[in-house]
């Protein structure tokens, strides 16, 4: 049975998700007012109460103090808000309407900006209801659940099939390591645990994602990432998922700047501080970075790899920045195995997607 956290303070884990959540919807809420979208909606369909014991905002009200941040930009685009928040539980959901009367009483211009609508409904109910209008429009979703029924496929591949959201998905993780393996468990989301199991605990969020790819469609441009939560003994995780490499790029951005070692767990989840330990007997381990990096070389090198379109495209498939890619363009350069026109390699969104500016890797004969 799931607590009803709201009862006491949020813990570190559940601020961390929440600010992961609050930095997605900062970078997402200006970038489709100032497209010009006509409408654009969000969904927190486990809103909570709106706030903790002590008053810390949970992902309601940090959403709407975001809308706040770009009010101009939304009158002056005339952009329409939809913002639809649902809480099953009738009490905390009569604390959520009163937490957001309140921020709406101080802030009238918001009130004036959007348009809220706050339900007391089952998930399954709520979201076949909206599932509509999250296809009809851009959208950002999250699903702030503590169990595992919620993930079940029938959600995750609807969601496939939208081309406009963005979603935010916590998982609790762990109940996967203990319980997957059960009927009542398997009667809402299958999985091979005998598979999971081969890597150690701490992969068990990476090891749900990499399951979770297997369930689309082969010509899915959906992607995966995930960001794992360490609580005690217990993993929980992020799962982000879009279609988009500008939401993608926008996503991994956060996460690597919550953790510049891995960009993938508030916790050093590959070990990569033993991997500075000199092992007379074993090659030294390269840490995450420097492996991708070695990675991208090799394929620089054998030819599978010839510019920067190519080179932003496999760092965002391997969940890492443009930048880390561009590190170690630059270097090969320097070290004269490839040349390329300019100082920069322009692996970013902006040179790749936008203005489409072709950077060509030439190796360098020897």
């Amino acid at each position: 049975m799931s607590k009803n956290l709201h009862e006491k303070p949020f813990d570190e884990t559940t601020i961390a998700k929440l600010e992961i959540f609050e930095d997605y919807a900062q970078a997402w809420i200006p970038a489709f007012v100032m497209w010009g979208e006509p409408v654009i909606c969000i969904f927190d369909f486990f809103a909570g109460t709106g706030f903790d014991k002590n008053g810390v905002p949970g992902s309601p009200i940090r959403i709407l103090k975001k809308t706040k941040e770009q009010i101009g930009h939304i009158f002056q685009k005339k952009v329409q808000l939809k913002v639809f928040f649902n809480e099953f539980d009738p009490k905390k959901c009569e604390q959520l309407s009163r937490s957001c009367d309140d921020f709406l009483k101080t802030h009238s211009d918001v009130r004036r900006a959007i348009e809220l609508k706050i339900s007391n409904e089952d998930f399954d109910v709520c979201f076949e209801r909206l599932l509509p209008t999250i296809k009809a429009h851009s959208s950002l979703v999250y699903l702030d659940q503590n169990g595992i029924r919620f993930l079940a496929d029938k959600y995750l591949l609807e969601l496939e099939k939208t081309t406009r959201t963005d979603f935010l998905y916590f998982v609790s993780s762990s109940y996967f390591w203990r319980f997957g393996e059960k009927e009542e468990f398997k009667s809402h989301v299958i999985l091979d645990m005998e598979e999971a199991k081969k890597n150690p605990y701490q992969f068990i969020h990476r090891s749900l994602i990499t399951q979770l790819r297997t369930k689309l469609p082969l010509d899915s441009k959906l992607k995966l990432y995930p960001f794992s939560l360490k609580k005690g003994a217990n993993i929980h995780g992020i799962i982000f998922g879009a279609s988009h490499p500008r939401a993608a790029e926008k996503f991994l951005s956060i996460a690597w700047k919550r953790n510049e070692i891995n960009g993938e767990a508030n916790f050093d989840i590959d070990e990569d501080h033993k991997k500075n330990q000199l092992n007379f007997f074993e090659p030294p381990q390269l840490k995450k970075i420097a492996s991708f990096q070695q990675r991208l070389r090799e394929k620089i090198l054998s030819g599978s790899i010839s510019n920067n379109f190519e080179a932003f495209n496999f760092a965002l498939g391997e969940a890492y920045l443009g930048s880390h890619a561009a590190e170690e363009l630059k270097k090969m350069k320097k070290e004269k195995l490839i040349d390329y026109d300019g100082l920069s390699p322009l692996v970013t969104y902006v040179n790749v997607y936008q203005k489409e500016r072709l950077v060509t890797f030439k190796l360098v004969k020897k």
